[in-house]
């Protein structure tokens, strides 16, 4: 009887370690699920209804006409909403886009958790922390151009251009929106709804296009470059557009 026992044992252990083998084995074999994708953020710059176009295309403001040479802004701190409102917040989300550069019209936000996404929210600028930073790499190296190196900071935004108008000798008008702190402080956060979801996927990547307006610069704060031509300093004007453009962007479709 104990002989027979002790083969049943043996039995019992052999079939039991076979059968761990047999499930560590299929668990190696199962390869993982992913849990993110990505996103892509798609910019449209115009004025008003039309496309914006650089150097050649006379636009109106108020009662004076310009051309546009340069439209640069800062898209920061950016932030995604999904529908069981958990929020997914991107690293070292700092993002230059300049009208006159194409790739940087629009980027992808990478490792975003595979979820459906209702909204978004950015900031215009460049944070507090990253202003006093010193000189640094990628979108804010200061070889971009938007860095003060006479006054600690970034200019958040650029905009460039001529108009017959302006008081400059040149006829030049130039706006370089900085300020990150006290009365003058330019950082403006914006929050999107989305007109559907933007569905992330392991295999699709939605796209969420942006119309930037950069109408919006000039009211409700008026702004005539008779008198308002250059912008280069901190002060009432600059906070002034800043709280123009504030509401220079919205969400005209998402594409799944």
């Amino acid at each position: 009887m104990n002989l027979i026992k002790f083969f049943a044992t043996i039995v019992f252990v052999s079939v039991f370690f076979n059968s761990c083998k047999k499930d560590k084995k299929t668990e190696e074999e199962t390869p993982s699920q992913p849990t993110t994708g990505k996103l892509k953020l798609a910019f449209n710059n115009m004025y008003g209804s039309s496309a914006l176009i650089l150097n050649t295309t006379d636009y109106i403001n108020n009662s004076d006409t310009f051309k546009v040479s340069m439209f640069n802004y800062y898209i920061s701190n950016i932030k995604l909403t999904a529908t069981d409102n958990s929020v997914y917040n991107e690293t070292e989300s700092y993002h230059l886009v300049k009208a006159n550069v194409a790739n940087s019209l629009s980027f992808d936000l990478n490792e975003v958790p595979i979820k459906d996404y209702k909204s978004i929210s950015f900031v215009i600028g460049v944070d507090s922390l990253r202003n006093v930073s010193g000189s640094q790499t990628g979108a804010l190296d200061p070889a971009n151009g938007h860095f003060w190196t006479w006054s600690s900071g970034y200019i958040m935004a650029k905009l460039e251009g001529t108009s017959p108008q302006s008081s400059d000798p040149a006829k030049k008008v130039i706006f370089h929106i900085g300020g990150f702190k006290g009365i003058y402080n330019a950082l403006k956060t914006v929050t999107l709804n989305f007109p559907t979801s933007a569905v992330v996927t392991e295999t699709k990547i939605p796209q969420v296009n942006f119309k930037t307006d950069l109408k919006e610069w000039f009211s409700p704060n008026a702004i005539n470059f008779s008198t308002i031509y250059s912008v280069q300093t901190l002060g009432a004007t600059s906070k002034s557009i800043a709280d123009n453009y504030a509401n220079m962007f919205s969400v005209t479709s998402v594409v799944n």
